[in-house]
């Protein structure tokens, strides 16, 4: 079991916003390394169903490892020294103080860039993690964004969907709908489902 709270082998929907709702994402190069930070701190110690990145908050669906599939050398960190456990919360903590430090240093800013700790919701019932999917996807529709989940360009929908290489855990979530065809659907008719968050 990894040593925080943070269980192997569970599902978690990460979330957070910036503090006091300002934004967290002031262009696309932005995105594009927060991406990069989370492939270097996160997937060593969880595997990514899905994402969704707002400019004022966040969304992540992750999978914790279990402790056996963990390479220890494959472990970054934004401290010198090398941490006693392995640590999934550790490890997002690491990712956050990365980008919150590049965001103050590229735009002359100070203070915390994020509201708060990371929030994390554990996930046990299958439904329900398939709704956190569905959730994360709208999340830009539901703000008013786009008008489809495949409008919006920082999500993992498109990604899912991609016969590209990628590193999310893409036929894992199709096979949570069946096929592809039904993602589809589900996505486009989120509305009317009825699926509440």
């Amino acid at each position: 079991m990894l040593l925080d709270n943070i269980e192997e082998s569970y599902f978690y929907h990460i979330y957070n916003r910036g503090n006091n709702g300002g934004n967290i994402f002031f262009d696309s190069e932005n995105y594009r390394y927060f991406l990069k930070l989370l492939a270097k701190y996160v997937i060593p110690v969880a595997d990514i169903y899905c994402y969704c990145l707002m400019k004022n908050h966040f969304h992540l669906l992750i999978k914790a490892k279990n402790a056996d599939d963990i390479n220890n050398s494959d472990l970054s960190y934004t401290t010198v020294e090398t941490p006693m456990f392995v640590s999934a919360s550790k490890q997002f903590s690491h990712m956050f103080n990365a980008y919150a430090q590049a965001i103050n240093k590229r735009y002359s800013r100070s203070g915390s860039l994020f509201e708060k700790p990371f929030e994390r919701k554990r996930i046990v019932d299958e439904d329900y993690l398939r709704q956190v999917i569905l959730y994360i996807h709208n999340n830009p529709v539901h703000h008013g964004f786009c008008a489809y989940a495949d409008d919006y360009q920082w999500s993992s929908y498109l990604s899912i969907l991609s016969p590209s290489t990628s590193r999310l855990k893409r036929k894992e979530v199709i096979d949570l709908f069946d096929t592809k065809e039904n993602f589809i659907y589900c996505h486009k008719n989120y509305d009317d489902l009825n699926l509440r968050f």
